[in-house]
């Protein structure tokens, strides 16, 4: 009778649905939509983002086959081989990707102070003149992913608040690299060829990061000294192999790690102690063989994604405390589909801070 009725209690758990998805986070491991970016930037100016009024042009310029409108201008997919002449000089958005150029040149922004958002994305730029960016004063958004470059730009403008420049080339990032970039709230560097040793010490003090992603890249460890005020940082799709005790102990703030598709076999016990205020945990497709420890004394952890591991038992209280009163929220997403995990050995208070038995995903397991 006892295995009828933990039969009947997981029945509903099994599915094949997708893992599920928090949306009260950012992502921005997706390609910049012109459309949404021109949202935000509208809304930056209706909340007083401090663009000055630049007197109107006798004669309205616009570069050759561009599209000029709105203080927005669009030159992207017209096989330009360098940044156009007669940009406005009170354009506020320069969208140039899907273009050939491959150089951008000492001059190539010269008047453009009021510029909020650079779309360079998909082109061929492997050089960056060392001024090329010095008359961009208000630039608060730079997109250059899906290029050449070997090394993060020099002298970024000071009001940048995100960039993104993954896919590209970069093995390096040196000493100092972002020191003047203190209002930066988010990096995306991921795609690139970058090892841990490609960190030199330094390389992100002056940062305040809220969002970092280095994902689709060569570490092999979680890097050293990156921002302590993280609240989101993605190392997925990486040679990750363990998680050390002292590796994750700056990030106090972080509410979201993600760390799947990596070869992690070991997760020391306590390394997670450090993260008081996560939210949400990715270690799927990965090589482990145990639920992590810790996390019945994380407060406030509601999902946690440990599909495709190779993860053969679940204990009553890997994932509750032994009491109500320790846990702030309740799961709403645990995912342990494509484990070898016998669902009917799982006894039923095992899911007890669960919100709903619905959130919990076993699946098949397919060898």
């Amino acid at each position: 009778m006892a295995t009828v009725a933990v039969t009947l209690l997981l029945l509903p758990l099994l599915t094949s649905a997708l893992p599920f998805q928090q949306r009260e986070f950012w992502d921005f491991g997706k390609d910049i939509d012109v459309k949404d970016l021109l949202m935000t930037m509208m809304k930056d100016q209706e909340e007083g983002s401090a663009f000055d009024e630049l007197p109107q042009p006798e004669q309205p310029t616009c570069p050759f086959g561009c599209i000029c409108n709105l203080k927005v201008v669009q030159c992207s997919d017209l096989g330009l081989s360098y940044v156009p002449y007669e940009i406005p000089s009170d354009t506020l958005l320069l969208d140039l990707q899907c273009n050939m150029i491959t150089e951008i040149r000492e001059g190539d922004f010269k008047g453009l102070t009021n510029l909020y958002a650079l779309v360079l994305r998909s082109n061929q730029i492997s050089r960056v003149h060392p001024r090329a960016f010095l008359p961009l004063k208000r630039l608060q958004k730079l997109y250059i992913s899906h290029n050449h470059l070997t090394s993060i730009p020099r002298n970024l403008p000071a009001s940048l608040v995100e960039l993104r420049i993954h896919d590209n080339q970069i093995r390096k990032v040196a000493a100092g690299t972002f020191s003047s970039l203190g209002n930066m709230h988010v990096i995306e560097m991921g795609r690139n060829p970058l090892q841990n040793s490609g960190f030199e010490p330094g390389a992100f003090t002056g940062l305040r990061l809220n969002y970092l992603r280095i994902s689709e890249a060569k570490l092999t460890g979680i890097p050293k000294d990156l921002p302590e005020n993280l609240h989101e940082l993605h190392l997925d799709q990486n040679e990750i192999q363990a998680i050390e005790l002292e590796d994750l102990s700056q990030y106090k703030q972080l509410q979201r790690l993600g760390l799947g598709f990596n070869r992690i076999r070991h997760i020391e016990d306590g390394a997670l102690s450090y993260l008081p205020n996560l939210r949400e945990l990715h270690l799927d497709n990965n090589r482990l063989s145990r639920v992590p420890s810790g996390l019945p004394d994380m407060k406030y952890l509601q999902v946690i994604y440990l599909h495709y591991n190779n993860i053969t038992n679940v204990g009553v209280n890997d994932f509750c405390p032994m009491g109500f009163g320790m846990k702030r929220v309740f799961y709403n997403g645990i995912s342990l589909f494509g484990n070898p995990i016998n669902y009917w050995e799982v006894q039923p208070p095992t899911f007890r801070c669960v919100s709903e038995r619905m959130a919990v995903q076993f699946g098949n397991h397919k060898k």
